[in-house]
């Protein structure tokens, strides 16, 4: 009985230590690289006309694992000696195709280190990488195969969630979030990655066109230096000068036709601007277009309180408006567009502007031509013209690089659109009302009479 039982014992022994002993090998013998957890990668698209550009946000401990290159303790400064290996390492593994199969042409550009967080990792560093995807002429953007398995070829447990930042023929245009696509992960049944079919729909540039509309009437109502600036000239547009200050009205019709004049001029100057700045593809420096406009607003305060140009404030409008109209064509620069999409976009946002400008001063005219009749209308209109040059001070340091608090508080004036939109129509409705009521009560004094 002793015998059978020592085998027995021993077969046991053995085979427990097999199941310890080849479970510790294979995890002993394992790339580290292969049982490393999150953070995931990201990339971002964004689709034109005949091209996919993709910003690729990689975690850099996990990238030098998979591509075997030493990027833990890289800094900017010594990634320039390194980029040339990056590149290669992601042309290897970015592989995207047509629906026919053919290859697309893949270019890797700018290289950059950072640091991010995501919640479930907390902080950790980054290396980003732009890339241009291009299909053979003719082919669709919008319907390919994406083959990309940059460190998931080695990093099993690594995940890439792949989305759609700017597309214009889907009207995705603001930049302000992004649309899901698909996640690249490894298929554990085979151990291969598999390549995510991308379907971005049919697009149209109706979509696109809509889209810049929307972004047009967005970008007028969150500019508060541009709205600043045009309801500054309108403020005493229903004044009279005499002996160079603001004093008396001038007649409703004749208040009506400076408001009518600087709004077109305005309107002209802006939109010329910006035709001319974004179909030329004019690359023209940001900051000494903002602090012109920032000037321009500087100078509307000061016409406010004391007439600098009594009578050509429509030129005036006219000629600032050529500045507020640069830094309009910044938002259609920044979208990399094709012509035809350019020329598409540059109807609709400027179309969206001029709308909403329409509303703002459709909104502002009965309050301006009530309150100029009002006794507290000195008070209100210097009130007014003070807040608007101290803000305009303050974006004409800060746009010449002194950075500070009546900037930022200028800025974060535009987050309140809804409260402005709001406070226009309530005044407006009362300037109406107001103005109804006199004309029942008889007034003999019209809207916009000298008041002496």
């Amino acid at each position: 009985m002793t015998g059978p039982r020592n085998w027995l014992t021993t077969a046991l022994r053995l085979v427990a230590g097999i199941a310890i002993v080849v479970p510790a090998a294979l995890l002993a013998g394992a790339s580290p690289a292969a049982a490393h957890p999150m953070p995931h990668s990201v990339v971002q698209l964004d689709v034109y006309q005949t091209s996919v550009t993709a910003r690729l946000e990689l975690p850099v401990d996990d990238l030098s694992r998979a591509a075997g290159i030493a990027l833990s303790d890289t800094t900017r400064a010594t990634l320039p000696g390194k980029a040339e290996g990056i590149r290669t390492y992601l042309r290897k593994h970015i592989r995207p195709a047509g629906s026919g199969g053919k290859a697309w042409q893949v270019g890797i550009g700018a290289l950059s280190l950072g640091r991010t967080e995501q919640t479930s990792t907390g902080p950790y560093r980054e290396l980003v990488a732009e890339a241009v995807l291009t299909p053979p002429a003719g082919a669709d953007v919008r319907h390919f195969t994406f083959g990309y398995d940059v460190i998931v070829h080695q990093v099993v447990t690594h995940t890439v969630l792949v989305t759609i930042r700017q597309d214009w023929a889907a009207g995705q245009i603001d930049g302000k979030g992004t649309t899901q696509v698909g996640t690249i992960r490894i298929d554990t049944r085979t151990m291969t990655v598999p390549a995510l079919k991308v379907d971005l729909g049919d697009g149209s540039a109706w979509r696109g066109f809509l889209a810049m509309v929307t972004l047009g009437g967005d970008h007028i109502l969150t500019g508060t230096d541009h709205l600043l600036f045009l309801l500054i000239l309108l403020l005493p547009a229903p004044l009279a000068v005499t002996g160079r200050r603001w004093h008396g009205l001038v007649g409703a019709r004749s208040a009506l036709g400076r408001i009518g004049r600087i709004t077109l001029a305005f309107t002209a100057g802006h939109s010329v601007a910006l035709a001319v700045t974004a179909l030329g593809r004019l690359d023209i420096p940001g900051w000494p277009v903002e602090a012109f406009i920032a000037a321009s607003i500087l100078i509307g305060a000061i016409h406010a309180i004391r007439p600098l140009f009594p009578g050509k404030e429509a030129l005036v409008a006219g000629v600032f408006g050529l500045g507020h109209g640069m830094a309009f064509s910044f938002v259609l620069a920044e979208m990399h567009l094709s012509t035809g999409q350019l020329v598409t976009s540059l109807l609709g946002f400027n179309l969206g502007i001029e709308l909403v400008q329409l509303l703002l001063v459709c909104l502002a005219l009965p309050s301006l031509l009530v309150l100029a009749r009002l006794r507290v209308q000195p008070a209100l209109r210097l009130t007014g013209a003070l807040l608007t040059g101290t803000a305009a001070v303050g974006w004409l340091a800060d746009r010449l690089g002194l950075s500070n608090p009546v900037a930022r508080a200028a800025d974060g004036a535009g987050s309140h659109t809804t409260l402005l939109l709001a406070a226009l129509t309530v005044t407006a409705l009362a300037a109406t009302v107001r103005t109804g009521r006199r004309r029942l009560s008889g007034d003999p004094k019209p809207l916009g009479a000298a008041s002496g």
